[in-house]
């Protein structure tokens, strides 16, 4: 079973940033793309950004200029910096691995809280 490890979730205040680290159990190039997603209290979970092992990167239209999804191959980590934070940023961030087009394996999620 793969476990991925969320961090990086904090309070912070509008327009501040913060960076969110995931680490698989597994080499990130064991999967065809990873990727952040976001759940906001009543709404439905998004992807917010993903990355493909060939470094193919996607964003969610409403982060593309402030959002960078990145990764560090030496230390088996895929990041999420998160620049100009606002208020509807705010949820829990759950990092996901996919072998093909579903998504396979979600970690437990770690929660940014965006003050305004």
């Amino acid at each position: 079973q793969v476990q991925l490890v969320e961090s990086g979730g904090d309070l912070v205040q509008a327009g501040g940033s913060l960076r969110l680290s995931c680490v698989p159990s597994r080499s990130i190039f064991s999967f065809a793309g990873m990727g952040w997603h976001r759940q906001a209290p009543g709404k439905q979970r998004e992807l917010v950004a993903g990355i493909t092992a060939g470094g193919s990167t996607n964003y969610l239209d409403s982060v593309k200029g402030r959002f960078t999804i990145s990764r560090d191959n030496a230390k088996n980590t895929v990041y999420l910096q998160m620049n100009s934070l606002k208020p509807e940023d705010a949820g829990e961030y759950y990092c996901a691995a996919r072998y093909s087009r579903g998504w396979d394996y979600w970690g437990r999620g770690t929660q940014v809280t965006v003050s305004s």
